[in-house]
């Protein structure tokens, strides 16, 4: 007999189905979906998990990583897994949370779940993870739960005086019981769906360095003043000085406005609007990578505003999120000016994420972006908590439809919106004379928050910075028990808004 521990994939699919089906007999309409176990397999390769005995499936183990500080011990399988989309998954989360467990009853002899729940805690470590979460069914709960509470019945299976095969297995692989989860998954009728929350932790867990420890996220706001720069080193002390401010004051992100570099458009006035673009979009590598060293330098994760990028022959606007552990991110903007089409011949991009961040799900959009509601509602669907919208608006009547369209998107997708725009006058470079600007933070509105569902905004047109704190429990608070529960109260039985395939 042959037995093999390794990655699932998608092509098990097949045998998934078949084992599934003979492990729960019961539930088999609950069968994972192949579009799932593709997500799954494709998200998180190494959280997947599968025996093989001679060739042939045997068990299998699903995961994923959460920032569990957004969930806390209150949750349903739902909740934590976005509704089966896994968009909960996070890669700088904290907690391995597992999602599945099974195991084809021909081969429960062979102990093959320990040697699953062996391997999920070899990942944990691997990872650094901090513990290993689950919530447990209580399978033989319904035979007793007419003579006591699911509490009790946990405490009997605990002494022994009861046993459950599935939370008799767990406690045996030292998983510590929280509590009861009521309502936690509701086609789970054989346990009055009950589950435990169970934990075990990693005693080599390292503390990360800036991992989420708290809700309290610091935002750091440049509303950026248009001027000549006699270089590009000139331009970099500008960026530096503000970075060093933020980095001060113990920021978390530092966001600058939109195509805030295009005082460098100067020497190339002589040239038509798209062709100066074009020179200046060569710079764009340079300034990304400068930037990114000062996110590392300086201990901050920055928002680069955005830059011009000549690909194909095409020209985008581009942002780059440059984390402060080194990884670099990049958001085309989507939805392009008439004022970028006709001067610059721009193209929007094509992808639409969320990013993993140190402190959790964020998004970002470029300026006209957020006129476009169906865009942060897709991003707020994949589990974002601060929006981030860079832009350059040059009258009054400009920056105040992305000033309404971002403290709308705040309140409909329960979340926060950061905006930084530029200020000044910027003579002798063709149509960026003049800017309007007024950063700022929104909020959703009801109790826990600002009365004018404002968190905090700048002096307009006048160079400055805005740091603010926002509470991402004040969040997770709202969305169950807010006056109006947007998100939830959603009629997704006549209408969604959805992303196509990308």
């Amino acid at each position: 007999m042959q037995i093999e521990t390794r990655p699932l994939t998608v092509e098990d699919y097949d045998e998934l189905v078949v084992t599934m089906k003979r492990a729960y007999p019961q539930m088999s309409e609950s069968i994972w979906s192949k579009k799932s176990i593709e997500k799954l397999t494709k998200m998180f390769p190494k959280g997947q998990i599968c025996i093989t005995v001679d060739g042939k499936l045997a068990a299998v183990a699903l995961s994923i990583i959460v920032n569990y500080e957004e969930f806390g011990d209150e949750h349903t399988y739902s909740d934590i897994t976005g509704n089966y989309t896994f968009n909960t998954h996070s890669s700088t989360g904290n907690v391995l949370y597992g999602i599945e467990v099974f195991v084809d009853p021909e081969f429960r002899e062979l102990r093959l779940g320990r040697r699953l729940y062996d391997a999920r805690k070899e990942l944990c470590e691997l990872l650094n993870l901090k513990s290993i979460i689950l919530g447990g069914r209580i399978p033989s709960y319904h035979k007793y739960s007419h003579e006591m509470s699911a509490r009790e019945y946990i405490r009997k299976v605990r002494d022994k005086e009861i046993y459950d095969p599935v939370l008799s297995f767990q406690l045996s692989n030292n998983f510590l019981p929280i509590r009861v989860l009521k309502k936690y998954l509701p086609e789970d009728e054989s346990s009055r769906e009950n589950a435990v929350l169970l934990q075990w932790n990693n005693v080599y867990y390292s503390k990360k360095p800036n991992t989420m420890q708290d809700s309290i996220i610091r935002l750091g706001l440049v509303q950026w003043q248009m001027r000549h720069f006699k270089d590009i080193n000139a331009f970099y002390e500008q960026v530096e000085f503000f970075v060093n401010v933020m980095g001060d004051y113990k920021s978390d992100f530092v966001l600058f406005p939109e195509l805030f570099n295009t005082p460098l458009l100067a020497p190339f006035n002589k040239l038509s609007e798209r062709d100066s673009m074009i020179e200046l979009a060569k710079l764009s590598e340079q300034i990304k990578n400068k930037i990114s060293e000062l996110a590392i330098s300086y201990n901050v994760n920055i928002i680069s505003g955005s830059m011009p990028v000549f690909e194909n022959n095409d020209l985008y606007n581009v942002s780059y999120l440059l984390h402060r552990d080194g990884r670099i991110d990049e958001y085309r903007k989507i939805h392009i000016t008439p004022n970028e089409r006709k001067y610059y011949g721009m193209k929007g991009g094509s992808e639409i994420k969320v990013f993993d961040t140190d402190c959790g799900k964020i998004g970002l959009v470029i300026c006209y972006d957020v006129e476009f509601p169906e865009l942060p509602r897709i991003l707020a669907d994949q589990g974002m908590k601060i929006l981030f919208v860079p832009y350059l608006t040059d009258t009054q009547n400009a920056y105040i439809r992305v000033r309404h369209c971002a403290a709308a998107r705040a309140i409909e997708n329960e979340c926060y919106v950061a905006i930084a725009g530029c200020v000044g006058n910027l003579p002798g470079v063709n149509n960026m004379d003049i800017q309007f600007g007024q950063a700022a933070v929104f909020t959703p509105s009801d109790f826990a928050f600002p009365s004018n569902a404002i968190k905090g905004e700048a002096t307009p047109n006048t160079e400055m910075t805005l740091i603010v704190d926002v509470d991402l429990n004040l969040l997770k608070d709202l969305h169950y028990n807010g006056s109006v529960q947007v998100m939830k109260d959603r009629r997704n039985d006549l209408y969604e808004t959805y992303l196509r395939s990308q």
